[in-house]
């Protein structure tokens, strides 16, 4: 399982493009859980936390970067 850490070190693009992915095999893992016996129904979970870090790391950037912005507006 990757670590947040792991994720900070990602670029936004690549962030971006994880999350899609994890998103879209967490909807066939779904799919899959309803409509035949899954094979590992702990893979729902794990999915469901990377998604849960990915939007973290997302959303601490966001913060990080909207108060470097403020910051930098307050200077000048």
């Amino acid at each position: 399982m990757t670590k947040a850490s792991e994720f900070r070190e990602m670029s936004d693009d690549q962030l971006a493009l994880t999350l899609k992915d994890t998103t879209s095999n967490l909807f066939h893992l779904r799919l899959q859980a309803q409509t035949e016996r899954l094979d590992a129904p702990s893979e729902l979970r794990k999915q469901r936390r990377m998604i849960a870090r990915i939007k973290t790391v997302q959303n601490q950037r966001r913060l990080a970067a909207a108060k470097g912005g403020s910051a930098a507006e307050e200077q000048e």
